[in-house]
């Protein structure tokens, strides 16, 4: 009989993933902390030896939840998978996949280096190749216990001309790499929490999985297609600390006689060593087509300092710009300390913001 473990922290690595999974070969119960406030899915049947009663939540038992089946390799995931996130530990299911263009430069290239230019911090050419995301809710009982290393109201939208609000936000939306998906079968018939999952998903037992596309999914991605699309993806590794960097493009607003455009972007830093790091500081520069250069440095980002260690070695935030012009350019540094109290910088990948000119109108409410 097979037997799980909770979990004391919820940033679970990719590495000790890896190693669980690589250890099961095959299917095996994925379990849960029952009650309220549980803890997400944790474990497999090869971590009974580390099941004790320092590991599991005073008052709870563990329930199975699901079952894991073997990542996939190649292909992509359709629509109703439900997967664990390799590096938060959430639960979800799978809306529907985008095919982003990945820069990485981390990548060798055979292009001779290049001098420095306004998109960036000298370095090679970046060719990009075809890497797959998926759109993705998020199960709400675990929002909660991911929101220190995740945000998990990261995917905003332009608010309408007369709302109060300048942005607005979907709770519980979130995009996934392939590689950060492990997926799980369920015999619940909701077995993700959230609104949106019983409007957008219908329960089909002779589908595999077993949740399929309603016609309001469908009609909700092609009408907030241009807001919600992932296209270009960057990433950087210096000293250990990888950055990755997906914008989004948000629409156009008028102010005072001029056209203010705005973008979304989405930024995750993992540390690929056993050090314990922190991040201090945030320096960027940005650039306008209007011929501008603005220099933005701060405390930290979204108001935190996070700790990146090997129990909790990723933090994931999103943030805005906008711009007086229909593109231009980010790159920068992160500033992190280690902890005999040196620094080291951490380069940001530059990246383009770019619009959509045929776009001018960003969407009113959800589009159903």
């Amino acid at each position: 009989m097979a037997a799980c473990v909770a979990r004391r922290a919820l940033a679970v690595g990719s590495r000790w993933w890896s190693r669980s999974l690589a250890a099961t070969r095959g299917s095996r119960p994925l379990c849960a902390v029952g009650g309220a406030g549980a803890l997400p899915p944790v474990a497999t049947a090869t971590t009974r030896r580390h099941l004790s009663s320092r590991n599991r939540a005073e008052g709870k038992v563990l329930e199975t939840v699901g079952v894991f089946e073997v990542p996939k390799q190649n292909g992509k995931y359709e629509t109703g998978q439900l997967f664990l996130h390799s590096i938060f530990g959430y639960r979800g299911v799978v809306l529907f996949p985008w095919q982003a263009r990945l820069y990485d430069r981390d990548v060798a290239s055979a292009t001779p280096e290049k001098a420095e230019n306004p998109a960036g911090h000298g370095s090679k050419e970046v060719k990009g190749k075809t890497h797959t995301y998926y759109q993705v809710l998020i199960d709400a009982r675990d929002c909660p216990h991911i929101s220190q290393r995740s945000q998990t109201e990261a995917v905003t939208f332009l608010a309408n001309h007369d709302d109060s609000r300048a942005l607005y936000a979907i709770p519980g939306l979130d995009y996934v790499s392939h590689e950060d998906i492990l997926p799980y079968t369920s015999t619940d018939q909701v077995p993700i929490q959230h609104e949106l999952f019983e409007r957008f998903l219908l329960y089909d037992q002779t589908k595999a999985p077993p949740f399929v596309a309603r016609e309001t999914l469908r009609a909700w991605q092609e009408k907030n297609h241009p807001w919600l699309e992932l296209s270009d993806v960057h990433r950087e590794t210096t000293e250990n600390i990888r950055v990755t960097v997906i914008p989004f493009y948000m629409g156009m607003r008028e102010a005072q006689n001029s056209h203010v455009y705005w973008w979304r972007y989405c930024i995750r830093l993992e540390n690929l060593d056993s050090d314990v790091v922190q991040l201090r500081e945030r320096h960027w520069r940005i650039f306008s087509l209007s011929g501008t250069l603005e220099t933005v440095r701060g405390r930290g980002v979204v108001g935190r300092e996070p700790v990146l260690s090997k129990e909790q070695p990723a933090f994931q935030y999103s943030s805005h710009v906008s711009l007086q012009a229909s593109s231009g350019h980010m790159w920068g540094t992160f500033r992190f300390e280690r902890p005999d109290g040196s620094h080291f910088d951490v380069r940001i990948p530059p990246f383009s913001l770019e619009s959509n000119k045929d776009e001018k109108t960003p969407p009113s409410g959800l589009h159903w």
